[in-house]
Protein backbone atom coordinates (compact mmCIF):
# COMPACT_ATOMS: atom_id res chain seq x y z
CA UNK A 1 0.00 0.00 0.00
CA UNK A 2 2.73 2.46 -0.98
CA UNK A 3 1.53 5.90 -1.99
CA UNK A 4 2.42 9.59 -2.08
CA UNK A 5 0.02 11.76 -0.14
CA UNK A 6 -2.34 14.10 -1.96
CA UNK A 7 -5.48 15.34 -0.22
CA UNK A 8 -8.59 15.86 -2.34
CA UNK A 9 -12.07 16.96 -1.30
CA UNK A 10 -15.01 14.60 -1.56
CA UNK A 11 -17.85 16.79 -2.76
CA UNK A 12 -20.40 14.00 -3.09
CA UNK A 13 -20.72 13.25 0.61
CA UNK A 14 -24.28 13.01 1.86
CA UNK A 15 -25.64 13.47 5.35
CA UNK A 16 -27.23 10.40 6.97
CA UNK A 17 -29.93 9.34 7.12
CA UNK A 18 -30.00 9.67 3.34
CA UNK A 19 -33.08 9.31 1.19
CA UNK A 20 -31.01 8.32 -1.83
CA UNK A 21 -28.21 5.91 -2.63
CA UNK A 22 -24.56 6.88 -2.56
CA UNK A 23 -22.79 7.60 -5.84
CA UNK A 24 -19.51 5.68 -5.72
CA UNK A 25 -20.52 3.66 -8.82
CA UNK A 26 -22.17 6.48 -10.75
CA UNK A 27 -21.11 6.50 -14.40
CA UNK A 28 -19.17 3.24 -14.16
CA UNK A 29 -20.31 0.43 -16.46
CA UNK A 30 -18.83 -2.34 -14.26
CA UNK A 31 -18.60 -1.53 -10.58
CA UNK A 32 -18.51 -3.35 -7.24
CA UNK A 33 -19.61 -1.08 -4.36
CA UNK A 34 -17.84 -1.49 -1.02
CA UNK A 35 -19.09 0.21 2.16
CA UNK A 36 -17.00 0.68 5.26
CA UNK A 37 -18.07 1.12 8.89
CA UNK A 38 -19.14 4.37 10.54
CA UNK A 39 -15.82 5.92 11.57
CA UNK A 40 -15.78 8.16 14.64
CA UNK A 41 -14.25 11.61 14.15
CA UNK A 42 -13.62 14.65 16.33
CA UNK A 43 -12.19 18.15 16.21
CA UNK A 44 -9.05 17.08 18.07
CA UNK A 45 -7.30 15.44 15.12
CA UNK A 46 -7.86 14.09 11.63
CA UNK A 47 -8.82 10.42 11.49
CA UNK A 48 -7.71 8.07 8.69
CA UNK A 49 -9.53 4.96 7.50
CA UNK A 50 -8.35 2.60 4.75
CA UNK A 51 -11.01 0.84 2.63
CA UNK A 52 -9.97 -1.88 0.15
CA UNK A 53 -11.43 -3.25 -3.08
CA UNK A 54 -11.67 -6.99 -3.79
CA UNK A 55 -8.61 -8.66 -5.34
CA UNK A 56 -7.89 -7.57 -8.94
CA UNK A 57 -10.06 -4.45 -8.59
CA UNK A 58 -9.06 -0.80 -8.17
CA UNK A 59 -10.87 2.24 -6.78
CA UNK A 60 -12.70 4.23 -9.46
CA UNK A 61 -15.32 6.10 -7.42
CA UNK A 62 -15.68 7.45 -3.90
CA UNK A 63 -18.48 8.75 -1.74
CA UNK A 64 -19.31 9.05 1.95
CA UNK A 65 -22.21 9.43 4.33
CA UNK A 66 -21.94 11.89 7.22
CA UNK A 67 -23.84 11.67 10.49
CA UNK A 68 -23.54 15.49 10.83
CA UNK A 69 -22.84 18.22 8.29
CA UNK A 70 -19.75 19.62 10.03
CA UNK A 71 -17.32 16.88 8.93
CA UNK A 72 -14.59 17.78 6.43
CA UNK A 73 -13.68 14.70 4.40
CA UNK A 74 -11.18 13.85 1.69
CA UNK A 75 -8.91 11.01 0.62
CA UNK A 76 -5.26 10.17 -0.02
CA UNK A 77 -4.21 9.92 -3.66
CA UNK A 78 -0.98 9.59 -5.63
CA UNK A 79 0.58 12.16 -7.95
CA UNK A 80 0.41 11.46 -11.67
CA UNK A 81 -1.36 12.37 -14.89
CA UNK A 82 -4.06 12.01 -15.89
CA UNK A 83 -5.99 11.79 -12.62
CA UNK A 84 -7.43 8.31 -13.08
CA UNK A 85 -7.96 4.93 -11.42
CA UNK A 86 -4.68 3.03 -11.53
CA UNK A 87 -2.74 6.32 -11.20
CA UNK A 88 -4.42 8.43 -8.54
CA UNK A 89 -5.97 5.43 -6.81
CA UNK A 90 -4.97 1.80 -6.49
CA UNK A 91 -6.74 -1.10 -4.79
CA UNK A 92 -7.47 0.85 -1.59
CA UNK A 93 -8.46 4.39 -0.63
CA UNK A 94 -7.53 6.15 2.59
CA UNK A 95 -10.31 8.47 3.75
CA UNK A 96 -9.47 11.50 5.89
CA UNK A 97 -12.10 12.97 8.21
CA UNK A 98 -12.22 15.73 10.79
CA UNK A 99 -15.05 17.45 12.63
CA UNK A 100 -14.75 21.17 11.87
CA UNK A 101 -18.12 22.39 13.11
CA UNK A 102 -20.38 21.33 15.96
CA UNK A 103 -19.96 18.92 18.84
CA UNK A 104 -18.66 15.39 18.44
CA UNK A 105 -21.19 13.28 20.37
CA UNK A 106 -20.59 10.29 18.08
CA UNK A 107 -20.03 12.32 14.89
CA UNK A 108 -18.97 9.85 12.19
CA UNK A 109 -18.61 9.22 8.48
CA UNK A 110 -19.16 6.07 6.45
CA UNK A 111 -16.76 5.66 3.50
CA UNK A 112 -17.84 4.11 0.20
CA UNK A 113 -15.72 3.07 -2.78
CA UNK A 114 -16.69 1.88 -6.26
CA UNK A 115 -14.31 -0.79 -7.58
CA UNK A 116 -13.61 -1.64 -11.23
CA UNK A 117 -11.44 -4.37 -12.77
CA UNK A 118 -7.75 -3.42 -12.65
CA UNK A 119 -6.19 -2.47 -15.97
CA UNK A 120 -2.89 -0.93 -14.91
CA UNK A 121 -1.86 2.68 -14.52
CA UNK A 122 0.07 5.32 -16.36
CA UNK A 123 3.70 6.26 -16.07
CA UNK A 124 4.83 9.10 -13.89
CA UNK A 125 7.29 11.63 -15.27
CA UNK A 126 9.33 14.56 -13.88
CA UNK A 127 7.38 17.81 -13.69
CA UNK A 128 10.39 20.12 -14.29
CA UNK A 129 13.78 20.00 -16.01
CA UNK A 130 16.37 18.20 -13.85
CA UNK A 131 13.85 17.91 -11.03
CA UNK A 132 13.22 14.63 -9.26
CA UNK A 133 9.94 12.92 -10.16
CA UNK A 134 7.49 12.11 -7.35
CA UNK A 135 8.24 8.80 -5.65
CA UNK A 136 6.29 6.61 -3.29
CA UNK A 137 8.18 7.76 -0.23
CA UNK A 138 6.10 5.99 2.40
CA UNK A 139 4.65 2.53 2.89
CA UNK A 140 1.26 2.43 4.61
CA UNK A 141 0.71 -0.58 6.85
CA UNK A 142 -2.89 -1.20 7.98
CA UNK A 143 -4.16 -3.55 10.67
CA UNK A 144 -7.82 -3.87 11.71
CA UNK A 145 -9.17 -5.84 14.66
CA UNK A 146 -12.53 -6.51 16.29
CA UNK A 147 -12.98 -4.67 19.58
CA UNK A 148 -15.91 -5.99 21.60
CA UNK A 149 -13.78 -6.48 24.70
CA UNK A 150 -10.68 -5.10 26.40
CA UNK A 151 -7.46 -5.95 24.56
CA UNK A 152 -4.05 -4.65 23.53
CA UNK A 153 -3.06 -4.56 19.85
CA UNK A 154 0.47 -3.92 18.60
CA UNK A 155 1.82 -3.14 15.14
CA UNK A 156 5.18 -2.20 13.67
CA UNK A 157 6.80 -1.43 10.32
CA UNK A 158 8.41 -4.20 8.24
CA UNK A 159 12.09 -4.98 8.68
CA UNK A 160 14.28 -2.34 7.04
CA UNK A 161 11.69 0.43 7.45
CA UNK A 162 11.16 3.00 10.20
CA UNK A 163 7.95 4.43 11.62
CA UNK A 164 7.25 8.04 10.61
CA UNK A 165 3.72 8.41 11.99
CA UNK A 166 0.84 6.36 13.36
CA UNK A 167 -2.89 6.89 13.82
CA UNK A 168 -5.97 4.82 14.58
CA UNK A 169 -9.69 4.87 13.78
CA UNK A 170 -12.77 3.45 15.52
CA UNK A 171 -15.61 2.13 13.35
CA UNK A 172 -19.10 0.67 13.73
CA UNK A 173 -20.65 -1.46 10.98
CA UNK A 174 -24.32 -0.93 10.21
CA UNK A 175 -26.66 1.14 8.08
CA UNK A 176 -27.12 3.85 10.71
CA UNK A 177 -24.40 5.89 12.43
CA UNK A 178 -23.65 5.05 16.07
CA UNK A 179 -25.45 6.88 18.84
CA UNK A 180 -23.48 9.00 21.26
CA UNK A 181 -23.94 6.32 23.93
CA UNK A 182 -22.61 3.58 21.66
CA UNK A 183 -19.69 5.73 20.53
CA UNK A 184 -18.86 6.36 24.17
CA UNK A 185 -18.69 2.62 24.86
CA UNK A 186 -15.14 2.31 23.53
CA UNK A 187 -11.91 4.10 24.41
CA UNK A 188 -8.58 3.61 22.65
CA UNK A 189 -5.22 4.86 23.89
CA UNK A 190 -2.28 4.89 21.48
CA UNK A 191 1.33 4.56 22.60
CA UNK A 192 4.54 4.42 20.56
CA UNK A 193 7.82 3.06 21.90
CA UNK A 194 10.90 1.89 20.01
CA UNK A 195 8.98 1.83 16.73
CA UNK A 196 6.18 -0.34 18.12
CA UNK A 197 2.65 1.07 18.18
CA UNK A 198 0.44 -0.25 20.97
CA UNK A 199 -3.32 0.35 21.17
CA UNK A 200 -4.91 -0.19 24.57
CA UNK A 201 -8.59 -0.85 23.84
CA UNK A 202 -11.31 -0.59 26.49
CA UNK A 203 -14.63 -1.63 24.97
CA UNK A 204 -18.00 -3.10 25.88
CA UNK A 205 -19.64 -2.54 22.47
CA UNK A 206 -19.06 -4.28 19.10
CA UNK A 207 -16.69 -2.15 17.03
CA UNK A 208 -13.59 -2.31 14.87
CA UNK A 209 -10.30 -0.52 15.43
CA UNK A 210 -7.92 0.16 12.58
CA UNK A 211 -4.30 1.25 13.04
CA UNK A 212 -2.48 3.03 10.21
CA UNK A 213 1.32 3.15 10.13
CA UNK A 214 3.33 5.27 7.73
CA UNK A 215 6.75 3.68 7.24
CA UNK A 216 9.79 4.84 5.27
CA UNK A 217 12.97 3.15 4.12
CA UNK A 218 15.93 3.49 6.44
Amino acid sequence: MKRLVLVAVLCAAVVAPAAHATNECRGLMVCVPVAGPWVLTSSAEQVQYDLTCPKNYIVAGLDAELSVRGIDIGFVGALGAPVNPGITTKRDAVFLGRLVRGRSGGASFRPHIGCVPASGGGQRVPTAYRAFPPIEAVDRQVKEVAASRDRVVTARCPAGERLTSASHAIGFYGNAPPTAARAGGIRVTQRVRNGIVALVIRSHVPAVVQVNLLCSKR
